[in-house]
């Protein structure tokens, strides 16, 4: 039978032991020497699975994405050529505008040429576009861009997302005095401004705004509406030609910060708007 002191003394020794398990050195792996759990460029497993639904997530949205401004200019060809006449860009000025931009924003030509040939076919509804007005939390105000051929269905819907989530339709004109119509031009790359205006002037264009972009060495070019055209052709002659999108947005004149939460609020329901298949876009007066 142990004595108290042994049965101390063999308690202690195996303290030390679980310590000095528990603080030993990972041995270096031959030939190389770098401990194991010092070694740069391994994840766990976790983080590996982090990462996957991260890429995952993010290919989603710019699938998705990429998908909605396919379908819009095919909706916008048809609603051009059904109310210009013609489905010959030579003489519907209007449709040749629709495809250049559609080209700008990198749609394919057989998507082009089907909704070209689609519009032809007298079963084929037409679209029709228009704007809906919103106010959001936190002083925010939304401007909803619709092109539907089912223009019930559409304010249906787009009165629906928008109270659902805590935002309220406005009436007609209430917000909208607030925002400027542009032509906007989104480069990825950053621009020479003096470079741009030079190439503006030769292209005919008097109205120019350049800015930084949302993300890194980006650049974003409004214009007057009118110009947006002879614009796009300014920035293509300073060699940017991949990856170029130009379109029409509103412009908010008097931009305000929300609250994070405010914000995310009022984001919520601008991703839940541009999820509906009858909205074009949504422009907001946030300015963070």
């Amino acid at each position: 039978v142990l004595s108290v002191s042994m049965k101390f003394l063999v308690a202690s020794c195996l303290l030390l032991v679980s310590s000095a398990a528990a603080f030993s050195v990972v041995p270096k792996q031959a030939g190389n020497g770098i401990n194991a759990a010092e070694r740069p460029g391994r994840l766990s497993p976790l983080f590996m699975g982090r990462a996957a639904a991260v890429r995952a997530a993010t290919k989603g949205k710019t699938d998705a994405k990429k998908a909605k401004t396919n379908a819009l200019y095919g909706k916008k060809i048809i609603m051009t050529i059904k109310q210009g006449g013609s489905a010959d860009p030579n003489a519907n000025r209007q449709l040749a505008e629709v495809i250049k931009a559609a080209k700008a924003n990198s749609v394919p030509v057989d998507n082009i040429n089907r909704a070209i040939k689609k519009a032809t076919d007298t079963d084929t509804a037409n679209f029709s576009e228009s704007t809906f007005e919103a106010y959001g939390v936190g002083g925010a105000s939304m401007v909803i861009n619709v092109l539907s051929d089912n223009a019930n269905r559409a304010t249906a819907d787009v009165k629906s997302t928008v109270n659902k989530r805590g935002g309220k339709i406005a009436e007609q004109g209430s917000v909208l005095f607030m925002y400027d119509r542009k032509g906007k031009i989104e480069v990825p790359a950053v621009v020479d401004e003096e470079e741009l205006m030079m190439a503006a002037i030769d292209a005919g264009c008097d109205d120019m705004e350049l800015v930084e972009g949302d993300e890194e060495e980006t650049s974003v070019i409004y214009t007057d509406p009118k110009e947006t055209g002879s614009m796009m052709d300014a920035v293509k002659s300073l060699g940017f030609d991949e990856n170029v999108k130009m379109g029409l947005v509103y412009l908010s004149k008097a931009p305000v910060e929300c609250s994070d939460e405010e914000f995310e609020k009022n984001m919520d329901i601008i991703d839940a708007l541009e999820e509906l298949d009858d909205v074009d876009s949504v422009e907001h007066n946030m300015s963070n």
